[in-house]
């Protein structure tokens, strides 16, 4: 009996057409989560070591080095690191919104199709349940077109058909709830690496052009308002 159950026919048979909204929704669910753990996987990346591989071109100033290296490191982390090795010649203030409009860029990618599978682990029993009442409202109105008489038996094989679809909603619903939440402690463990990387690129990128002498673009024309300014007052004087 069970065995028959699980069959696809067996499922139709038994659970009526919400079976195939259950079908439809166990799809969808396993297809975002094959895409999330693929993403995951090619975004895993040692943070620590990219950081200091960086760090080595950074101190020599091979800017165009780091860049390379950041370019074929993969995942968001990378990418961040690459966005501000793209504008090292900026200011602290600056690299620092440069490396906070990145890492918004990132949450998008990160968080796709998770909230979809929560959306299927919360209809899914939903569904369910609604094949079970409509199951156990059809079991009823046959028990009363014949005169209100039936037996244990006829009534317990209706009941059985009723619960099929909550069976099946429940069975949808458990793994991708356990999905969502695996999903979401690794987005947020590396939303924080990326902030993270960010912070201490913007550190090093700022302390590596201080020790050299470099001096940004704004800087730059900064000094030169005030060596400006300056020449007209001693004039003015």
């Amino acid at each position: 009996m069970i065995f028959r159950l699980l069959e696809p026919s067996g499922l139709i048979e038994q659970g009526g057409p919400l079976v195939w909204v259950l079908l439809v929704l166990a799809f969808v669910g396993a297809v975002c989560v094959v895409e999330r753990l693929f993403f995951f996987h090619r975004a895993r990346i040692n943070v620590g070591d990219l950081l200091v591989g960086l760090s080595n071109h950074v101190r020599r100033k091979a800017f165009a080095e780091a860049q390379h290296e950041a370019a074929r490191a993969p995942g968001p982390v990378a990418r961040v690191a690459h966005s501000l090795l793209l504008r090292h010649h900026l200011v602290r203030s600056d690299l620092r919104d440069v490396a906070q409009e990145a890492g918004q860029l990132e949450v998008p990618r990160i968080e796709k199709n998770i909230r979809l599978i929560l959306g299927v682990a919360l209809l899914a029993p939903l569904v369910g349940m609604l094949g079970t009442l409509l199951g156990m409202v059809e079991t009823f109105q046959r028990v009363g077109e014949q005169g209100g008489y039936a037996g244990p038996a006829e009534l317990a094989g209706g009941v059985f058909q009723a619960l099929v679809t909550s069976v099946m909603g429940l069975t949808v619903a458990v793994p991708m709830y356990l999905f969502y939440l695996y999903f979401l402690g690794r987005a947020k463990r590396l939303v924080h690496r990326i902030e993270r990387a960010g912070i201490e690129m913007v550190n090093l990128i700022s302390d590596a052009r201080a020790e050299t002498g470099i001096v940004s673009f704004r800087e730059e024309v900064e000094a030169r308002k005030r060596s400006a300014r300056k020449s007209k007052g001693e004039d003015a004087s």
